[in-house]
């Protein structure tokens, strides 16, 4: 059963495919030629739907389960922003440090060093059995000193609650334990393995 990431970032990919070991799992472009997908959609489980639908259909094969992710970072201080704009926060094609350099500013300019900020991930699966999305949490502070160079995106200045360490400097197996990704991933995991036992009986009905 092949699972396709509807993503090209190579962060992502490599902690999903971490986090779905024992599966078989593709980013897209392994299998097509990447496109740009417009995310125009006003909440994460809006555009993580967005990306798994325009990936499904550009696979034309209807055996494939596409996963898309949307994920973002939201700061109190900044009411909420990034938010849904955290992959472009610093303009078009800016790069993770440029994002990660404009939140800090945008912290330094209302005279602070932290706040209070909590990731989202939205977990969007699509296949002919069709649509589902399920979400993870991290709560924690963000500070303008970044620290450690580990992970990526906004992880050097990002400090998981009940830990004084950013995501930038805790090892990757305790990240991947507290990481917003990884607990949306374990609740996708559910409805993959649903999808797999439906098509398992699928195929022994029509055998019989």
């Amino acid at each position: 059963m092949k699972i396709v990431l509807a993503t090209s970032n190579k962060g992502k990919v490599r902690e999903i495919i971490e986090l779905l070991h024992d599966r078989e799992v593709f980013p897209y472009t392994d299998l097509i030629e990447g496109f740009e997908i417009v995310e125009d959609g006003e909440s994460f489980k809006a555009n993580a739907l967005i990306k798994a639908r325009a990936v499904y259909s550009a696979l034309g094969d209807e055996n494939a389960i596409v996963v898309a992710d949307d994920s973002g970072i939201s700061v109190d201080a900044l009411d909420g922003a990034p938010g849904i704009y955290s992959a472009r926060y610093g303009g078009e094609g800016a790069s993770d440090r440029d994002n990660l350099l404009k939140l800090v500013e945008a912290l330094k300019e209302k005279g602070l060093s932290t706040s209070p900020a909590h990731y989202t991930a939205a977990i969007a699966i699509v296949s002919r059995e069709g649509e589902s999305c399920v979400h993870g949490w991290m709560h924690g502070d963000v500070i303008t000193e970044l620290r450690g160079e580990n992970g990526f995106g906004y992880d050097p200045i990002f400090i998981p609650s009940g830990y004084d360490q950013t995501l930038g400097e805790l090892p990757n197996d305790i990240k991947k334990g507290l990481s917003h990704r990884s607990k949306a991933l374990e609740l996708a995991k559910i409805l993959i393995d649903q999808i797999k036992f439906l098509r398992s009986h699928a195929g022994s009905a029509a055998t019989k």
